[in-house]
């Protein structure tokens, strides 16, 4: 068979994904994830802002999590709604009147600030804090009841600006979904703390975020962000850049969502492609080079051309690297949720893969993103336009 630049470079990119794959693998391991504090004394006041809208069957259990937490110090949680007409205020209702003790609090959020309505919900919250130190999370979190005694630690150092967590999707229910799990799971976590290997982290992770006031508002406030898509990016970007240090706590948080088809999944991947696309375009281009199951894919498809489909030749590179990838998805997968049950889905990761490829294309043509039910573009710098 005749060697040529193309089969060469199918080589080399096929070796680089699987090198790749495998510091992504060791750079997981190195991380203390799920580890606890021996001291937890440093439990200074903090405020959780908690925008919401709507409810399904999980949403009662993830806000009852922020009520009970384990935590000396005090804890003010404002619940933030768009509308009194929103299911969920029910269910805030229920759970102010089952924690009497509490200090929580239904807000009515109706004027929209900006185009992004989560962050607009934020501004609205942040206004009725009572202390410098503020939690901002997503509705569909839910925590451990130690989260906030252990991920406040860091925050006893005035050089940590923000200190944010890794998060797993806890209820995948549907193949689409499994699908997307392997992407959170495996994927995600581990190429945040691969990155982190070349440089300080400039951004944050927004299922869970502690804050302080006072670097916020250096850096413009959540009136800064209402216009972005991708707000948790923008706010770790400018806390980095004020020159605060940005850590991840080893506690890990859980995304609960509803029951969702692939049309859903599709929109949310091609949505977090296009974002991560606008803020860093750089790193996101040369992502694919990482994607262990295309490489040898189209090796395989270059070799069955070749050789006329000689089967003995062509699957070699997919029967060696596959597995690879597959072993280290399902093994970093287990470490980051403590569970088997993802095992029984391993053929979804080279299908998650090739739909990834696909993804990765289709983001660079356009820039519409479908969320919260409308439809808007993303422009250059990542600022949001209905």
């Amino acid at each position: 068979m005749e060697f040529s630049l193309l089969h060469g470079s199918l080589i080399l990119l096929t070796a680089l994904s699987a090198l790749l794959t495998l510091w992504q693998w060791l750079a997981a391991f190195e991380f203390p994830l799920h580890r606890r504090e021996k001291n937890t004394s440093f439990s200074p006041p903090v405020t959780l802002l908690k925008p919401l809208k709507g409810a399904d069957a999980e949403t009662k259990a993830c806000l009852r999590g922020w009520l009970e937490q384990d935590y000396a110090g005090a804890v003010q949680v404002l619940f933030g709604v768009a509308s009194p007409q929103d299911p969920v205020c029910e269910i805030v209702r229920e759970l102010i009147a089952e924690f009497p003790k509490s200090d929580a609090q239904l807000v009515l959020c109706e004027e929209q600030l900006g185009p992004n309505a989560k962050v607009s919900t934020l501004i609205h919250l942040e206004r009725l804090a009572k202390h410098e130190l503020v939690i901002v999370s997503d509705a569909d979190v839910r925590v451990p009841n130690d989260y906030l005694a252990n991920a406040i630690q860091p925050l006893a150092d005035p050089k940590v600006g923000l200190v944010n967590s890794f998060y797993k999707f806890a209820n995948p229910s549907t193949y689409p979904m499994h699908w997307e799990a392997v992407a959170v799971n495996a994927d995600f976590w581990s190429q945040v703390l691969q990155s982190q290997k070349l440089k300080p982290i400039d951004f944050a992770l927004g299922a869970a975020m502690i804050i302080r006031r006072e670097t916020l508002n250096a850096t413009g406030g959540f009136e800064r962000l209402v216009h972005y898509l991708a707000d948790d990016y923008q706010l770790g970007n400018g806390i980095a850049k004020a020159g605060k240090q940005i850590v991840i706590s080893p506690i890990v948080v859980e995304c609960w969502e509803a029951p969702k088809n692939f049309s859903q999944i599709w929109q949310h991947q091609l949505r977090w492609a296009r974002t991560i696309r606008v803020c860093q375009p750089v790193p996101f281009f040369f992502s694919i080079l990482g994607n262990a199951t295309i490489w040898p894919f189209l090796w395989t498809i270059y070799l069955a051309l070749k050789t006329g489909g000689d089967l003995k030749v062509m699957f070699l590179p997919v029967l060696i690297f596959w597995p690879i990838r597959m072993f280290i998805a399902l093994n970093l997968q287990e470490k980051l949720t403590g569970s088997l049950l993802h095992y029984r889905y391993f053929w979804l990761i080279p299908i998650k893969d090739l739909l990834g490829f696909a993804i990765w294309l289709l983001s660079f043509f356009g820039n519409k993103v479908e969320w919260r039910g409308q439809t808007f573009r993303v422009q250059r710098g990542g600022e949001l336009e209905p």
